[in-house]
């Protein structure tokens, strides 16, 4: 079996990678469901509303995400992911009722689109540390990316799944179909051998372990930088649901089905970006020139001259954004402590999800104002600014060098190392 696909040995990874891709097929599906229901059923159009839906749905993440880190280090994780895969079915089946039942109201969107937040952000760093638990440790970073992998697989098959089911036979038939696709991961969790997992240390339950892993991560500067980017490029950059349905339906003129096939596009080049990442260790260099690339390709994006032009420079757009972040996800569950590794990556989702509240009204906002090509624009001219900025950041940090290696453009920084660096340049392993 080739380095890409190293993780597929172990059992309890394949069953969990198939599980993944059913029920991340299942989230693409709500989220296309539901951002075309208030942007066409419950409002005129108004993605100022599709804003606030989305933030509602990772505002939990900046409210919990630090409690539900605590929690993914002390308790099991088979355990916690069975009731929060439970809990995110049952959602969507509510969803789907109140659809279908023709009592769908804008403040019923508002309401579930919280409590679906407050699953995720208790689900999230708990399903990220338990990838160590399926495979030993030096498979750990390709076993994230062949993670996102999937993700992206089902963001390849949900989206254009989704607008063509709305097109079909409305949405409340998408939601229902979602909330049946969260049974694969509670079965999967249920197949899996006990032996042949690879548990973690849990912590028992005590003071300050909240303010531990704070601290823990203020003493890393590559951490910070990570974190630093991120959250910029999450805040601003990654609001594609909402500006490509409002490219697709006011600049373009297109369907639900064509807003999908967007996303189809976009989800293309993330599984290109994953797997090129899952072949390679980690870098802080590929997620900041992942960061750089991301944001020259949304701003090729937001000046697209048609359609398909749109369509095409997704792809390359996905790339960069699955470079960066696959990169990032695995790098920080790579050089962190077992112990801690729970409320690290529930930080972790706190940047990159909870930057989401704060970004999405503003992008919306600016869309709903001076319209769709500059709700891209800013954000790809954010995520690119953020990317050189903190590269000369880690320069100065380091009192780094650059130097060109022979496989141009690709840019190695060395330097001293500090008490706080994790190596002695960004290209080290």
């Amino acid at each position: 079996m080739s380095a890409t696909f190293a993780s597929m040995r172990y059992v309890n990874y394949r069953y969990w990678f198939v599980a993944s891709l059913i029920a991340s097929t299942g989230v693409w599906l709500q989220r296309v469901a539901q951002d075309w229901y208030v942007l066409t059923v419950l409002t005129d159009h108004d993605s100022g509303q599709v804003g606030i839906v989305t933030a509602l749905q990772f505002l939990p993440i900046i409210l919990f995400s630090a409690s539900a880190g605590v929690l993914a280090d002390r308790i099991p994780g088979r355990r916690l992911l069975q009731c929060t895969q439970a809990g995110v079915g049952l959602v969507s089946l509510v969803m789907g009722l109140v659809v279908l039942t023709g009592t769908g109201e804008l403040w019923h969107q508002y309401i579930l689109a919280f409590v679906s937040g407050t699953i995720s952000a208790v689900d999230t760093p708990a399903r990220q540390a338990f990838v160590g638990e399926l495979v030993p440790p030096d498979k750990m970073a390709n076993a994230v990316a062949l993670n996102a992998t999937a993700f992206h697989a089902a963001r390849l098959i949900g989206p254009a799944s989704a607008g063509l089911f709305i097109d079909w036979w409305g949405v409340g038939p998408v939601f229902l179909i979602d909330a049946g696709m969260f049974a694969a991961p509670i079965i999967a969790l249920f197949l899996m051998r006990a032996d042949r997992l690879y548990p973690r240390t849990l912590i028992p339950r005590a003071r300050g372990q909240l303010r531990e892993g704070i601290a823990y991560v203020r003493g890393r500067t590559d951490i910070c930088i990570i974190l630093v980017t991120i959250f910029v490029v999450s805040a601003l950059g990654m609001n594609f649901q909402l500006t490509s349905a409002l490219m697709a339906t006011t600049v373009f003129g297109k369907s639900a089905g064509s807003f999908g096939v967007l996303s189809t596009f976009m989800a293309l080049g993330s599984i290109l970006g994953s797997t090129a990442v899952a072949r390679r260790t980690p870098r802080l260099r590929a997620i900041l020139m992942g960061a750089a690339f991301y944001g020259t390709a949304e701003i090729l994006l937001g000046l697209s001259p048609s359609y398909w032009w749109f369509a095409v420079l997704a792809v390359p757009t996905g790339y960069g954004m699955l470079t960066m972040n696959t990169s990032a996800n695995a790098l920080m569950q790579t050089r962190t402590d077992p112990d801690k590794r729970g409320r690290i990556m529930a930080l972790y989702s706190l940047v990159y999800l909870g930057a989401t509240p704060i970004g999405s009204p503003i992008i919306g906002r600016i869309g709903a104002l001076f319209g769709a090509r500059w709700a891209i624009l800013v954000g790809g001219i954010a995520s690119l600014s953020i990317a050189v900025a903190c590269g000369v950041w880690a320069m100065i940090h380091w009192k780094a060098r650059v130097v060109r290696r022979s496989s141009f453009p690709w840019v190695g920084i060395e330097g001293d190392s500090s008490v706080d660096a994790p190596s002695r340049s960004l290209d080290e392993d």
